[in-house]
């Protein structure tokens, strides 16, 4: 195996998905590695005691396991779609969604899990950020979904939780007044792009075979 990067991943993890895409985008070759998450392997838990994906390991022994921080470790390294062309801009919505939204998101998705949580009270606040990504992208003169300009940034950081948002209760979500969003989100699923990074690989294993370089 060649001397590459190391990407601790799990397909469905949105933090994971946003890390991939932003690897793919940048076109660096890495070594993926698939995690089964009730069996975490014992080098990723050395690398990352946190015990979360995604984790990156680098080269030189250094360890990124913030999947916004591999976003941008990945870019800077070389970003030919010019992702980070509106940087800050895109920085700030991906905070709302990692924030109030992904809050909201979680009590929405998984009620039971919290104390006196009214799921639908919580899906009417993460609708606030879903909102205001519909109201952003009406406003933007670009259409084009396929990761190969300046909004691949945009859609590879906040879509994996809106896809997630959108499934919790798909005809509720395909009613509601964001055409724009509707659209984005259906493209990005549909995108070449998202069908790459979510090609399925069996959990990887100390000294197996089937660790996987990628992109191919």
């Amino acid at each position: 195996m060649p001397n590459l990067p190391i990407l601790y991943s799990f397909r469905r993890c949105p933090y994971a998905m946003r890390a991939r895409l932003a690897l793919l985008a940048s076109g660096v070759d890495y070594e993926h590695r698939e995690v089964a998450l009730r069996y975490k392997p014992a080098a990723m838990l050395d690398a990352s005691p946190k015990g979360t994906v995604p984790v990156l390991v680098l080269p030189n022994g250094q360890v990124i396991d913030q999947s916004l921080d591999i976003m941008l470790w990945a870019l800077r390294q070389n970003d030919p779609y010019q992702w980070l062309e509106n940087e800050e801009e895109a920085l700030k919505m991906i905070a709302q969604c990692d924030g109030d939204f992904k809050l909201h998101l979680d009590r929405y998705k998984y009620p039971n899990r919290y104390e006196g949580v009214d799921a639908h009270d919580q899906r009417a606040q993460a609708a606030v950020f879903a909102d205001s990504v519909n109201e952003w992208l009406q406003k933007t003169s670009q259409n084009n979904y396929e990761f190969n300009s300046s909004l691949g940034i945009y859609h590879a950081g906040y879509m994996p939780f809106l896809r997630q948002f959108a499934n919790t209760d798909k005809n509720w979500f395909a009613q509601q007044p964001w055409p724009a969003l509707q659209a984005a989100l259906a493209s990005f699923e549909a995108s070449n792009a998202f069908k790459t990074t979510m090609q399925a690989y069996a959990p990887w294993q100390a000294r197996a075979a089937n660790a996987v370089v990628l992109p191919k």
